[in-house]
């Protein structure tokens, strides 16, 4: 580093850098606010092409000013923009990334700019995700990740899917387009997205012009909707509906349960990961786990290669195996058909919390929900009819009576 710099830390200022910023903020009027300063240092790194890239805290944010500089020249800047990165190393670590992409710009020229095609060639997606891909890119799979704009996915939707929800087009177009142009963003440099949500406007407009709601309210189920259930199933449907509904498991965890995971000493059951959470052993009740020690071991039959997969507690080869007996049965049982969400996991909170009283934070903690916030804004299922608050308003309080004390005697 050149005459006239001092270090301070792992940073390395100007001296006469700040001896201009000063000369700038002298001529500034009395009571000058922070943007004030901002637009002096920014014609301060204007004139004095050359001051290397620096981070400094700007609210919540590191923010970087300053020049890419290459063999001491300036290629690059000036710079006053956010790192997104809210700790010194994560700022840092976007510097590096900027000046690395900067040189290499200015040694090689610009690259050809990668397409959307490109970019899902870098991408690793699942099977489902790779499905909702393949007509994303058969729209747009030939234009630069530079012109693709968040305004541009949200109209896929009515392109794609005119007859779907604004929660499906956000779920099948615009979260896994955006997971692969940002996937590239990390690997190659290449811009990065952020995608407004869909407001509740564009929803409304949405479900009015396809003639359907979205996000209607599921009823959960309670204690009457399972033993009416489990009356006409078969053991290994009441042992499952009875499983989900007092562990809050999902689905795919429950189906996916081999023998090895059933601890019958300890009355625990292993559950698999899924989504963000990690494998984990949960406490059953002494009466459960007889249920499901009683349940011969079947092996179901893999639906896409024919071949028998390992022996699975409650008999089921997928998530989505049960619908069609679920239906079944519940017309047997002349209930109304809830799915293994609404009858588990959502019946889970809803009979805690609002029917027994049980803390929110406990009942979190219980059914493995890292914020107990997002079950009591989506599961939490008020039961109070409507015409019965409306008509506490018309009732007449019951006045309890006062307690008559006798007056003290003058003494």
């Amino acid at each position: 580093m050149g005459r006239g710099y001092v270090q301070h830390g792992d940073r390395h200022l100007g001296a006469h850098a700040a001896r201009a910023g000063k000369r700038n903020r002298r001529f500034l009027p009395p009571g000058a606010d922070h943007a004030d300063h901002a637009r002096a240092d920014r014609q301060d790194i204007r004139r004095r092409p050359g001051m290397p890239l620096q981070i400094y805290k700007r609210g919540r944010f590191y923010w970087a000013k300053g020049w890419v500089e290459y063999n001491g020249r300036p290629i690059a800047g000036p710079y006053r923009r956010s790192t997104k990165a809210s700790t010194e190393a994560g700022a840092r670590d976007w510097i590096n990334r900027e000046t690395e992409l900067q040189i290499r710009r200015h040694v090689v020229g610009d690259e050809p700019s990668k397409t959307f095609s490109d970019a899902i060639m870098l991408y690793n997606a699942s099977p489902k995700t790779a499905k909702q891909l393949i007509p994303i890119v058969e729209e747009i799979g030939d234009m630069p990740l530079g012109a693709i704009s968040g305004a541009l996915l949200k109209g896929l939707g009515p392109k794609l899917k005119p007859k779907a929800s604004t929660d499906t087009w956000w779920r099948e177009i615009v979260t896994p387009a955006s997971a692969v142009i940002n996937n590239a963003h990390e690997l190659e440099g290449t811009p990065l997205i952020r995608v407004k949500p869909y407001d509740k406007f564009e929803r409304i407009a949405q479900d009015k012009r396809r003639g359907k709601n979205s996000r209607v309210e599921r009823k959960p189920a309670d204690k009457e909707w399972i033993e009416a259930f489990c009356k006409a199933a078969d053991p290994y449907n009441a042992a499952l509906v009875r499983f989900m509904f007092e562990t809050a498991a999902r689905i795919d965890q429950a189906v996916s349960i081999e023998p090895d995971d059933l601890r019958p000493a300890e009355n625990k059951v292993r559950v698999k990961a899924q989504k963000g959470h990690p494998e984990s052993w949960i406490t059953v009740s002494p009466q459960m786990m007889d249920e499901l020690l009683a349940l011969p071991h079947k092996r179901p039959k893999n639906r896409k290669t024919g071949k028998f997969m390992k022996p699975r507690v409650f008999g089921y080869g997928s998530s989505t195996g049960y619908n069609t007996r679920w239906k079944t049965i519940c017309k047997s049982a002349g209930i109304p058909y809830l799915s293994a969400h609404p009858a588990g996991r959502h019946g889970f909170f809803t009979e805690l919390v609002v029917r027994q009283g049980v803390d929110p934070v406990t009942a979190a903690k219980a059914g493995r929900w890292s914020d107990p916030n997002l079950p009591m804004r989506i599961y939490a299922h008020a039961e109070t009819d409507e015409a019965d608050v409306r008509a506490r308003f018309r009732t007449k309080h019951v006045q309890a009576d006062t307690a008559q004390t006798p007056k003290s005697k003058k003494s």
